[in-house]
C-alpha cells in the first residue's frame, strides 16, 4: 500500500545529532513495559538519541531491554509513580531534547497527573501526548489549546471520549468528524486510533489503511508514540510525521501478521518489523 509520504534516506556523512533527541517520559513500577516499548519505537524509528525519563524504581526493569537508550531517573511516590518533585528534572531533561513523548504507563495518581499537566503546559517543544498523558487532561481538556508548540495527540476511542465527552463510535464518518473537531478544539494534530486510524489537523485529514486486528493488544500504542516522536524530527510538518507513523505502524503489524498470525501477535513483534516497514517508505537517495 502506497505511503502518504516518503522518508528521505540518510546522507552518507550523517551523524546521530542529525536525527534528533527524543525524550520519552513514561513508565512506572507497575507498567515498565510501556516505557520500554515507547523507547524501542523511537529507536527503531530512527531517532539519533533516546532518553527515557522514568521513576528510579522502574529503571532496573526497563534498562536491560533498552541498552541503546539513555536514562533520566525521576523521584517516585511510595507506590512507584512519578512524584511532584520530578518536575524540575523533566524541565531540565527537556532542554536537551528536540521532541517529548509523554504518557505511556505513567499512571493516574493525583501527584503524577499534576506533574504531567504542569510539564506539558510549560514545555515549549513538540509534544506527543499519549495514554496517561491524555488522561491527565480529562477534567480540563481545553487547557491543551494554550500550548504554543506542536501537540500531537494519540487517543484510542475511550481516551477521546474522556476528553470530548462524546460516546465512542466505530462509524467511519463520525470518527473522522470527531478527530477533526478535537484537532480544532485542542489546537493539535489528533491521531484517533483504531481500525482506519484517523489523522486530523486544522486543514487536512488522513485515514490509514494498513494494520490488522492482531494489533489490538497491549503496548501497540506505546510503540506508535515512540515511533511518532522519532519521525517528528525528520519532518518540518508534524502532520506528515503523524500520517507516516500510523502508516508504518500498521505496515509493521501486517508484516508481523504474516509471521505470527493475528492471535499470537504482540507489541514487540511491531518493533521487530519496523525496520522492514521503514525500508518500504524510504525515498531513493
Amino acid at each position: 500500500m502506497k505511503p502518504p509520504f516518503r522518508l528521505t534516506k540518510r546522507a552518507r556523512d550523517s551523524h546521530k545529532g542529525d536525527f534528533g533527541r527524543v525524550l520519552v517520559v513514561a513508565g512506572s513500577r507497575r507498567m515498565p513495559g510501556a516505557a520500554t516499548l515507547a523507547a524501542l519505537g523511537a529507536l527503531r524509528g530512527g531517532a539519533g538519541l533516546v532518553t527515557v525519563a522514568t521513576p528510579e524504581c522502574a529503571l532496573p526493569l526497563i534498562a536491560p531491554a533498552c541498552p541503546c537508550a539513555l536514562f533520566e531517573p525521576l523521584p517516585a511516590t511510595r507506590e512507584g509513580f512519578v512524584a511532584n518533585a520530578a518536575l524540575e528534572h523533566l524541565v531540565e531533561a527537556a532542554r536537551r531534547a528536540d521532541v517529548v513523548v509523554l504518557g505511556p504507563g505513567l499512571g493516574t495518581e493525583e501527584a503524577t497527573q499534576f506533574t504531567i499537566r504542569s510539564f506539558a503546559l510549560e514545555l515549549g517543544k513538540p509534544l506527543v501526548l499519549d495514554a496517561d498523558g491524555l488522561n491527565a487532561f480529562a477534567a480540563e481538556p481545553d487547557v491543551l489549546a494554550r500550548r504554543s508548540s506542536p501537540t500531537i495527540m494519540t487517543p484510542h476511542p475511550g481516551e477521546l471520549e474522556r476528553l470530548d465527552g462524546k460516546p465512542a463510535t466505530a462509524d467511519a464518518k463520525e470518527r473522522l468528524a470527531r478527530a477533526k473537531a478535537a484537532s480544532a478544539r485542542f489546537r493539535a494534530i489528533v491521531c484517533l486510533k483504531g481500525a482506519g486510524t484517523v489523522v486530523a489537523s486544522a486543514s487536512r485529514t488522513y485515514v490509514n489503511r494498513t494494520g490488522n486486528p492482531g494489533m489490538a493488544t497491549g503496548g501497540s500504542g506505546d510503540v506508535l508514540s515512540g515511533l511518532l516522536g522519532a519521525l517528528i524530527v525528520r519532518f518540518d510538518d508534524p502532520f506528515k510525521a503523524a500520517a507516516l507513523a500510523v502508516h508504518m505502524h500498521g505496515r509493521a503489524g501486517d508484516l508481523a501478521k504474516r509471521r505470527r498470525g493475528e492471535t499470537a501477535l504482540i507489541a514487540l513483534d511491531l518493533v521487530e518489523h519496523l525496520g522492514d516497514a521503514l525500508k518500504a517508505v524510504e525515498a531513493p537517495r
